[in-house]
């Protein structure tokens, strides 16, 4: 787990330009996201851009305990300004040191900061991978957040009583592997997944 304060913006940035580039026409695309389709991603970056946003500068209330599986999320018609801004602004809380330390919430969940930040992160980095490899883009997430991202699910890999309950089981990934493949497989999917 990572104790270090990471600066979500370039990832932030990264995952607002793979939005950018999505068309109408892939919002019914397959994702490696369970039940997903592309415009249900999009709508659960936008919904926890807010709530991770939120969590970072400790504002409690209905964005940060409502439990991210609630509901399947969808796009609204506004979401091509909504997620840039939600991400700009989960980024600058993030920012902010005080938001790594002491305790927050998110998803319902109280946990210290460092954690939700490094889960932050880690829902910007394989949800933009996610992204990626439904729309057949390119993706290079930003080397800070990758590494916070695998030291989460690292940490969550090693703990048997988070799997099954928020993570699907580790795809086996070689040893050698690229870290954004191991990283993959910790969260669960397979790092060879095409549409």
């Amino acid at each position: 787990m990572t104790g270090t304060i990471v600066d979500l913006g370039p990832q932030a940035r990264v995952v607002a330009r793979l939005a950018e580039g999505v068309t109408d026409e892939q919002l019914s695309a397959v994702t490696p996201c369970g039940d997903y389709a592309v415009g249900n991603l999009l709508g659960h970056l936008v919904g926890l851009s807010v709530a991770f946003r939120d969590a970072g500068r400790k504002a409690f209330g209905p964005t940060t305990d409502t439990a991210p599986d609630v509901a399947v999320p969808d796009v609204g018609p506004g979401w091509r300004e909504a997620l840039p801004a939600a991400l700009d602004e989960l980024a600058e809380a993030w920012g902010n040191p005080d938001a790594w330390a002491g305790m927050t919430r998110a998803g319902g969940v109280d946990l210290p900061g460092a954690v939700a930040g490094a889960v932050a992160a880690d829902e910007l980095v394989v949800h933009g991978w996610d992204l990626a490899r439904a729309t057949g883009r390119p993706y290079m997430p930003d080397p800070a957040a990758l590494q916070a991202a695998y030291g989460f699910l690292r940490a969550a890999a090693d703990d048997p009583s988070r799997r099954g309950s928020i993570f699907d089981p580790v795809v086996a990934v070689p040893e050698d592997a690229p870290l954004l493949d191991q990283m993959v497989g910790l969260s669960g999917r397979d790092p060879k997944w095409k549409p």
